[in-house]
């Protein structure tokens, strides 16, 4: 079965683990995983993660964006940067991320803060749209603000909502909009039992598959760095979670990842 991995931070997984680039592919290509897409949190990332998908362009994406938790680094040079970098229509930079809103840390709430975050987010969504890319969104406590923005700016492409842990009407918005789910390791513990009924619930053509390594770990795997392979497992708890067959299910998520970020 080919799996497509459509959210890591592989550079600080690198940076976590000290292993060599190539190893992490060989072990995530044994499990299946034909496709990675890296995201960018910082301007200081960027060419890193160029660099690592020109290295092995067969198995990397990656999308380049200002992260909202890093609100208070970003500079207009930076959007500056990631215009001129998105200009250059390199074939492997397939979606504008890391990119969104992030309502779970008070001190990033302070009217200054959160107005930049806004900011940032329009400006951001602006340029995939000028740059006819994908978004990959970023959303803890923010779901409803996030939907009045993507209403707004109606990026052709779309995107995903990364990581997602809200109600169904919630989700179902978003799908309504165009957007897809990304469903990752939370949906492995059963105490998230709101987030496994959503993704159980939702048109199967509405999800994509996520690690976020080396954040968000799979039950069982707790205190470890998580790892594009860990795909395998998120797989295995959706077939779970859902009526179709795994075939079906593999079949129509590899589809919907390469037609958005192949």
């Amino acid at each position: 079965m080919a799996f497509f991995d459509t959210h890591t931070h592989l550079d600080y997984l690198q940076k976590t683990t000290n292993q060599p680039l190539a190893n992490l592919i060989e072990n995530a290509t044994a499990v299946g995983v034909e496709r990675i897409l890296i995201v960018a949190v910082q301007q200081q990332d960027f060419k890193t993660i160029e660099k690592m998908t020109a290295l092995f362009p067969e198995n990397l994406r990656y999308g380049l964006g200002l992260h909202p938790l890093y609100i208070r680094q970003h500079q207009q040079a930076d959007l500056d940067c990631l215009e001129d970098l998105l200009k250059q229509k390199n074939a492997y930079l397939t979606a504008v991320a890391e990119i969104g809103l992030e309502r779970a840390v008070p001190d990033l709430l302070s009217d200054e803060l959160w107005r930049k975050q806004c900011d940032f987010l329009d400006a951001q969504l602006q340029l995939a749209k000028q740059y006819n890319l994908p978004v990959n969104l970023h959303s803890r406590k923010s779901h409803d603000q996030l939907f009045t923005f993507l209403k707004r700016i109606q990026v052709p492409k779309c995107g995903v909502v990364h990581g997602f842990a809200g109600s169904y009407d919630q989700a179902k918005r978003f799908v309504d909009l165009g957007y897809r789910i990304g469903v990752g390791g939370t949906i492995s513990y059963e105490r998230a039992n709101k987030t496994r009924q959503t993704i159980a619930k939702l048109p199967l053509d509405s999800l994509l598959l996520e690690t976020d390594s080396p954040d968000m770990p799979v039950f069982g795997f707790q205190g470890e760095p998580n790892r594009p392979e860990r795909i395998a497992n998120v797989f295995q708890h959706l077939c779970e979670l859902r009526k179709e067959s795994p075939e079906i299910i593999q079949e129509t998520i590899w589809r919907n990842s390469v037609g958005l970020f192949g």
